[in-house]
């Protein structure tokens, strides 16, 4: 699920020093007496920083919010497809029980509007799935924009001048694996994070259900 976003971090966080125009997404630092102190003592001043990007985003407050609410969005849809399936088959029995009954031509008329109408109600649930989706690939992207000003603040804090992925490490000295205080720090600084860019979109989307 995160691949793109774990591509996207690297490059992301390669430079040290957040444009404008990202600091403006995230709240000003707070005072040096409210930051978690004691991660930050406990880092080497290195050069190059170790980060596991999954755990970032995956145990941050921000990261988690984000997936709680992509879950709920799944949940719901689950719950609306078994609501339509109910729907559908009994619409079915009822037409298969009324085929003794009806002309050839009208049943033949009646099963292919039944089609039809399935097949127009799976596609608009295909579209929601697929935005809902969107909408978590958006919220990984929104994540690691606003999470660089505060990622190199951290940098700049021990002199380091990159960040790399975990997963591209062999070997490192203690000290330099970051995860754990930026996790601290994102919390701090951050919390749940900013509300979603579009939280209008769920109620477009139930507004559409057939």
């Amino acid at each position: 699920m995160l691949k793109g976003m774990r591509a996207t971090l690297c490059l992301t966080f390669l430079l040290v020093g957040a444009q404008a125009s990202l600091a403006q997404e995230v709240p000003a630092q707070p005072p040096a007496a409210q930051q978690p102190a004691a991660e930050t003592a406990l880092l080497s001043k290195a050069a190059v920083l170790v980060l596991d990007q999954d755990r970032l985003f995956g145990e941050s407050r921000f990261g988690k919010a984000v997936l709680a609410r992509h879950q709920q969005a799944i949940e719901a849809l689950q719950t609306e497809n078994r609501r339509i399936e109910t729907a559908l088959e009994a619409e079915e029995r009822d037409l298969t029980e009324r085929r003794s009954k009806l002309p050839a031509a009208d049943f033949k008329a009646l099963a292919a509007e039944f089609d039809s109408k399935a097949e127009a109600i799976r596609k608009a649930q295909t579209a929601k799935s697929d935005n809902i989706k969107a909408r978590l690939e958006a919220e990984q992207r929104r994540f690691v924009q606003t999470v660089r000003p505060v990622l190199d603040n951290l940098m700049r804090e021990v002199g380091a001048l990159v960040i790399i992925d975990a997963r591209v490490v062999i070997y490192s000295q203690a000290g330099v694996e970051v995860t754990d205080a930026a996790i601290a720090r994102l919390d701090a600084v951050l919390g749940d994070g900013p509300p979603p860019q579009d939280p209008s979109s769920d109620a477009a989307s139930d507004a559409s259900t057939p």
